[in-house]
């Protein structure tokens, strides 16, 4: 883990996915790259095509700053988008703590965001949303304190404004929102429990009717 404010850490991506397993929140099949000579052995058993990203606790926006490619083929274009993304970090962010490139299968449907922030007053607040680049352009989010219950993450899932598009608006596939909830309430068991955690983003998280997939995880803990 690595410090970002006093008493503050990032946990790092294995470490964050190893609390969500605790609580049976799975994310996909993937792994962390630390050199081009590792590309075949792992992007071969994911399968394509593929979606790698940088690993590091000092990229906050990976997108932005040239740290994510998408619809990887082949194994020469892992390897070319290794090469891109280690330059765009680099040249981007020279101080940033390059802990690897993680390659996973990508997934298509409609971005959501499933977080939670610990407020001093409240306890762990929950969060629901359009994900992805929408969090920050749309603002489009439900917030409910923990804990919650199915028929409440349901009820934060249908608050939000662009509800039609898990619902099957103009012919688009409808979202399992049970699913989706289940995610949601997941969330909340574990937020009640590691009291450590100060903040969760599962985002994006990747629907596509009954498939939903945890594609991005960031934990802030304290110690």
């Amino acid at each position: 883990m690595k410090s970002k404010e006093k008493g503050k850490f990032q946990l790092s991506f294995n470490e964050s996915v190893n609390i969500l397993k605790k609580y049976s929140i799975q994310l996909p099949d993937s792994a962390i790259i630390k050199s081009k000579s590792e590309i075949q052995k792992y992007s071969n058993k994911i399968g394509y095509p593929l979606a790698m990203k940088i690993i590091s606790g000092d990229v906050i926006h990976k997108s932005d700053a040239g740290g994510v490619e998408t619809s990887i083929r082949d194994e020469k274009e892992a390897a070319e988008a290794y090469e891109r993304i280690l330059t765009a970090i680099k040249k981007n962010i020279p101080s940033a703590d390059i802990r690897g490139v993680l390659a996973q299968k990508m997934f298509s449907g409609i971005e959501i965001i499933i977080g939670m922030k610990r407020d001093p007053q409240f306890g762990p607040v929950l969060l629901f949303g359009l994900g992805g680049i929408f969090v920050e352009v749309m603002k489009d989010v439900s917030m409910q304190i923990a804990p919650v219950n199915q028929s409440q993450a349901i009820g934060m899932i249908k608050k939000i404004r662009a509800i039609s598009l898990l619902t099957g608006a103009r012919g688009t596939k409808p979202a399992n929102l049970t699913k989706i909830a289940d995610i949601i309430v997941k969330v909340s068991r574990l937020s009640m429990k590691e009291i450590q955690i100060k903040e969760i983003d599962l985002n994006p998280v990747i629907v596509d009717g009954n498939d939903i997939n945890i594609v991005d995880v960031r934990i802030v803990a304290e110690k």
